[in-house]
C-alpha cells in the first residue's frame, strides 16, 4: 500500500467504519502470519474506512515490539491501497518513539498511541509522551484516551497546536461532558473516534457531539452486520439501531460482560463461530468458556 499524508489519513479514517483485526496464533500460542495475512486480504476490502494492526483487540499488550513489527508489515503487505493502516506505539516514551519510527519504515499510514505502561502522569508529562511519538513521525497520530492516560481539553488544545501530524482522539473513557469540552475546542482539527469496548452502544449518541467512527470489533467475524450498524448510524435511524442493539449487540455485550478481559476473547470466540477461526487469545487474556461459547455461537448465528 501507499503511504498517505497524515490529513488524508485523518479524512478517510472519518469516513467510514474502522475495524480492529484480531491477531491470528497457532495454538502454541506463535503468530500465524498466513492465516492473518488471509483476514487482512479478505477484510481490507469489504468497505472500511481504515484498518487498525495489533491494536487492543488486537492483543497489542501481549505482542513483543519485534512481533508488533512482524504483524504491521504483514498487514501493510494484503492493506489495499487508498485504505489507511493504523500501527500501534505504547509502553514507556522511548519504546513507543521507536515503534512509530518501524512503523512508518514497516509501510504503515498512521499511528496509534497507547496509553504509557503502568505509570500514572500528570497532564504535562502526557503532553511530553506525545510531543515526543510525533517530533518521531511524519505519519498522521491518533491518541487513545483512556485508562491511565485521559487527556484533558486544555492537553489536548495545545498538542494540536504544537503537533502538526497529531490527527485523531480516540476516546476510551465515555466522559460526554470532556468529550463536549474537546470537540467545542477544537472543532474539526482532529478526527473522533469512539473506542468504549463493543463501541455500537454508544455510537448514535456520539455522532451528535461529531464522533463520526468508531472502532468495531464484531467487523471481525460479522462485517455485513456491521455495516449495517454503522449506516444505521449515520442515517441516524433510530429504530434500526435500537434494533440490532437489541437482537444481537446487547446480548453479546452480557456474554462479554461475564469475564475480565472478554472485550477481546469475545472477538476471537466469534471469529471462530463464523467459521473463521483466529487461534486461542494468549495470556493473561482467557478463552470463553463451551458453554458461553455455546451461547455466543447461537447469538452469532443470527447475523450471519
Amino acid at each position: 500500500m501507499s503511504q498517505l499524508a497524515p490529513d488524508e489519513t485523518a479524512r478517510l479514517l472519518g469516513s467510514g467504519l474502522l475495524s480492529f483485526p484480531v491477531t491470528h496464533f497457532r495454538d502454541d500460542l506463535s503468530f500465524d502470519e498466513d492465516a492473518y495475512r488471509a483476514n487482512i486480504a479478505r477484510i481490507g476490502h469489504e468497505g472500511v474506512a481504515g484498518l487498525f494492526a495489533a491494536g487492543g483487540t488486537g492483543e497489542f499488550f501481549s505482542l513483543t515490539p519485534a512481533e508488533v513489527g512482524r504483524v504491521v508489515r504483514a498487514a501493510a503487505a494484503e492493506t489495499p491501497d487508498g485504505v489507511p493502516l493504523v500501527a500501534p506505539a505504547g509502553y514507556g516514551t522511548a519504546t513507543a518513539v521507536e515503534m512509530a519510527r518501524d512503523a512508518e519504515r514497516a509501510g504503515a499510514g498512521g499511528i496509534l498511541l497507547f496509553p504509557p505502561y503502568l505509570t500514572e502522569a500528570p497532564q504535562d508529562g502526557l503532553a511530553a509522551h506525545v510531543r515526543a511519538v510525533c517530533a518521531a513521525t511524519g505519519l498522521g497520530v491518533t491518541v487513545y484516551s483512556r485508562s491511565n492516560a485521559v487527556y484533558q481539553d486544555g492537553t489536548v488544545a495545545r498538542l494540536a497546536e504544537e503537533c502538526p501530524n497529531l490527527v485523531g482522539f480516540k476516546d476510551g473513557v465515555g466522559d460526554l461532558e470532556l468529550m463536549t469540552r474537546i470537540r467545542s475546542r477544537l472543532g474539526d482539527r482532529l478526527v473522533y473516534i469512539g473506542g468504549l469496548p463493543t463501541a455500537e452502544t454508544f455510537a448514535l449518541p456520539y455522532l451528535e457531539m461529531g464522533v463520526t467512527t468508531y472502532s468495531s470489533a464484531i467487523f471481525n467475524f460479522a462485517p455485513e452486520f456491521a455495516l449495517g450498524f454503522y449506516k444505521a448510524v449515520r442515517a441516524r435511524d433510530r429504530d434500526e439501531v435500537r434494533r440490532r442493539l437489541d437482537g444481537f449487540v446487547l446480548p453479546y455485550c452480557e456474554i462479554r460482560n461475564r469475564g475480565k478481559g472478554y472485550a477481546v476473547s469475545i472477538v476471537k470466540a466469534g471469529m471462530r463461530a463464523a467459521g473463521r477461526p483466529a487461534g486461542p487469545v494468549r495470556p493473561p487474556l482467557t478463552d470463553l468458556t463451551a458453554a458461553e461459547f455455546a451461547d455466543l455461537a447461537a447469538l452469532v448465528e443470527r447475523v450471519l
